[in-house]
């Protein structure tokens, strides 16, 4: 008699579907979906400034105080949250270019909780009703003193570190995943950093083999920095131009660490003469004679610049406005790449682009909008002769 062989037993339809289902709660456990309901509970965070603090876990009620602030709980699509606004929300400022508020234009009908950039007034937050359970706070060094303002109103005080798209991003990543760890959502930020990758990623794998000598020089002008400015006002770390491998003639040699913002001199932009400008349509809100495009055109030291005889001077979205757009860097990135290496973005419609970008990031479109603020001129080329 044959001795009966042992053989493995396979999972069946009964085991893969526990197996299955036990992977998806601790999934959901630890991500958990949008609108899901979850169990309040307190929990301990270190916030950008290292202090300890104790917070409602999901925070359900915010407020978001100092530049940026509400753009990034835009961004993880928590703005439903809000109780009470800053004062940028209600009124605006000189340089109004925001596309998470024009993408929400609700915002402006809540209660006023302070003053912009910071200026907190813990009197008007202990007056909210509902209260806020959480105030996230960016630049906290600026306006109030964020333990000041939680001993005053006897509510946690989240600093974060805005950063940015280049040599900053991981304080910019870490703010994202601290306000969503509040939030209880985690899934959001994850998507969202994965987001910026593969945007990032994409410009990158366009313009990554164009040789070297294709690549024109270029000068951002005109950028706005709290307002309006004039040709001078540069970005040596220009993110459209980093993503599209463009050389940025304001950016220092490697491996130094390049300013966020700088004011050049005439005579060096001159000295520079770039193939191609670039200007912050945001400078049009300055005076005949004082914005970027007046200056190329009417002072002598600029008419023989290769660009302006060339005609190669285009328009871009302001990429800061309370603090940078993110989503407007995105789509600038577009719109360069498309003007200087129309092969390699053939299949971009750039405006297209930014209202995609927009609705992904802020739930609505915006850049039409904008555009209507800048006479059209965003995203065109600006005729100088």
């Amino acid at each position: 008699m044959r001795a009966a062989r042992h053989q493995k037993k396979k999972p069946g339809a009964a085991g893969l579907a526990v197996f299955g289902a036990a992977l998806w709660a601790l999934w959901a456990a630890l991500f958990p979906a949008p609108g899901q309901p979850q169990t309040r509970t307190e929990r301990s965070i270190t916030d950008a400034l290292g202090r300890q603090l104790s917070v409602p876990h999901p925070a359900e009620r915010v407020i978001c105080s100092g530049a940026g602030c509400l753009r990034l709980l835009t961004y993880l699509g928590a703005q439903e949250r809000i109780v009470a606004v800053d004062s940028i929300e209600l009124r605006g400022s000189p340089l109004d270019a925001r596309p998470y508020a024009i993408a929400n234009p609700r915002f402006k009908s809540y209660p006023l909780f302070g003053e912009f950039r910071g200026h907190d007034n813990p009197e008007l937050i202990a007056a909210l009703d509902p209260q806020p359970q959480v105030i996230f706070k960016t630049f906290a060094g600026r306006g109030g003193d964020p333990d000041q303002l939680q001993t005053k109103t006897g509510i946690p005080v989240v600093a974060l570190e805005y950063g940015n798209l280049t040599y900053a991003r991981k304080d910019l990543n870490r703010s994202l995943r601290l306000m969503a760890d509040v939030l209880g959502q985690k899934w959001r930020a994850e998507t969202v950093i994965a987001f910026f990758d593969q945007v990032i990623g994409d410009l990158q794998e366009r313009t990554r083999k164009i040789p070297r000598d294709q690549r024109p020089s270029s000068y951002i002008g005109g950028l706005g920095q709290s307002g309006p400015h004039g040709l001078q006002s540069t970005d040596p770390a220009f993110a459209p131009f980093v993503f599209t491998h463009t050389p940025n003639v304001v950016a220092p040699p490697a491996p130094q660490t390049p300013l966020a913002h700088a004011t050049v001199a005439k005579e060096q932009i001159v000295f520079w003469d770039p193939e191609v400008i670039f200007l912050d349509v945001s400078t049009l809100r300055l005076g005949a004679g004082a914005n970027a495009r007046d200056q190329l055109q009417t002072e002598p030291a600029y008419q023989g610049l290769q660009a302006v005889r060339a005609g190669r001077v285009y328009g871009l979205f302001p990429s800061n406005s309370y603090n940078q757009n993110f989503e407007v860097i995105f789509a600038n990135a577009y719109y360069v790449g498309k003007a200087l290496y129309p092969q390699r973005f053939e299949d971009v419609d750039p405006i297209a682009k930014a209202e995609e970008i927009s609705v992904f990031l802020n739930g609505g479109p915006a850049f039409e909008a904008l555009n209507k603020q800048f006479d059209g001129l965003g995203f065109s080329r600006i005729p100088i002769r």
